[in-house]
């Protein structure tokens, strides 16, 4: 098959990015760019949407944005969509400490990805979740709230892991298997360019 246009996926966060290329592999023909996009609040299904659509626009082709959530089951789901916000404002030792007075410290790491083929299609949103509890931080501190998210059966939070196993339970990981298999039926796999 023959494909226009590259993906673009939207981020300015090398790390993300380095993530999603390990996941999706080389087969698929993906390249990066920082948008400056609107931090937008709503239901995260709703916020990826129109994150895309905003984002296809500006591309003026393909893209594939992200939206990360990290939802604490006894704040009912916040700090959620606007975790980058908390984790700017507290670091790692404040999201953990605003569980202070909750026995539940389960919690849940939310990543939608939403692709469109261009400013007039529809965004189509694949949702990946990873249950799990917050616990003190432990780890490396260089990818935002890993150090404090520890995932059901296992002993080390997102920071502590190695990469290779992160990357096969991941939230991001599970959202991405299902862009992988959607872009495959759609003819994005090793394809070549006009």
């Amino acid at each position: 098959m023959s494909i226009s246009k590259k993906i673009v996926f939207v981020t300015g966060n090398a790390k993300k990015l380095e993530e999603a290329l390990q996941i999706l592999g080389t087969s698929f023909p993906i390249e990066s760019k920082k948008v400056d996009l609107p931090e937008l609040q709503g239901d995260p299904i709703d916020i990826s949407i129109e994150k895309c659509k905003i984002a296809a626009r500006e591309v003026g082709g393909p893209v594939l944005v992200e939206d990360t959530c990290l939802c604490f089951n006894a704040l009912k789901g916040l700090p959620g969509p606007y975790v980058k916000w908390f984790l700017d404002k507290l670091e790692p030792e404040g999201l953990y400490k605003l569980l202070d007075a909750w026995e539940d410290k389960s919690a849940y790491a939310l990543c939608n990805f939403a692709f469109s083929e261009g400013p007039d299609s529809e965004p189509i949103v694949f949702a990946g979740k990873t249950d799990g509890i917050i616990v003190q931080p432990r780890g490396p501190r260089n990818f935002g709230w890993d150090p404090v998210f520890q995932p059901d059966g296992y002993k080390e939070t997102y920071a502590e892991m190695d990469k290779s196993i992160k990357n096969t339970i991941s939230h991001r990981t599970r959202s991405l298997q299902k862009v992988k298999e959607f872009l495959k039926s759609k003819g994005y796999e090793n394809c070549k360019f006009e």
